[in-house]
């Protein structure tokens, strides 16, 4: 049985969205995202509504093949302010790395995901309001946890040929003969 879900007022939308800034700090994440997609039904682009749904989500991240980075990167594309949409962009690549941190992924994969986070952060840096160092704070965070990854050592290439090497020789057999 399917419900048809409740639309929300238009003059309900602030409390709305401090209710999901509320559940966001009681580590309640699915609750906050819920309220999230009620504003946007009214809202489609309340841009604090993307930010703290994008946020909600990447509350919910667990390293597994089941986090939804890319929904989350959608809706950080749909923020209008430039510096926003790189700045939360870069949190989601962090996020992603952390929780694939914890969930002991390889380094390799950890650390591209911090450097693509650092990307984005940058990028932010380089377009930020004034007095603003959020996107400096997240940078260095995130060079703080690339410099506690184990070594990244070049893996050893299994099966090269080497140079006194030959090509495999493909065997065919003949039929009827």
């Amino acid at each position: 049985m399917r419900h048809k879900l409740k639309m929300i007022s238009q003059s309900g939308i602030a409390e709305a969205l401090d209710k999901a800034k509320h559940y966001r700090y009681l580590n309640e994440p699915e609750e906050a995202e819920s309220i999230c997609h009620d504003i946007l039904a009214v809202e489609p682009e309340n841009q604090l509504a993307l930010r703290m749904l994008g946020l909600a989500m990447t509350d919910q991240f667990t390293g597994q093949v089941s986090d939804r980075c890319t929904e989350v990167e959608r809706i950080f594309q749909r923020l209008t302010d430039p510096y926003k949409r790189h700045y939360y962009t870069g949190i989601l690549y962090e996020r992603r790395a952390k929780a694939q941190m914890r969930a002991s992924c390889p380094p390799q994969i950890v650390a591209g995901l911090f450097n693509d986070a650092m990307r984005f952060f940058e990028e932010a840096e380089r377009i930020r309001p004034a007095n603003n160092d959020d996107a400096m704070l997240r940078w260095n965070r995130c060079a703080r946890l690339l410099e506690k990854l184990p070594d990244l050592e070049p893996q050893e290439r299994a099966g090269v040929f080497e140079d006194d090497d030959t090509a495999p020789v493909q065997l065919t057999r003949r039929v009827g003969r």
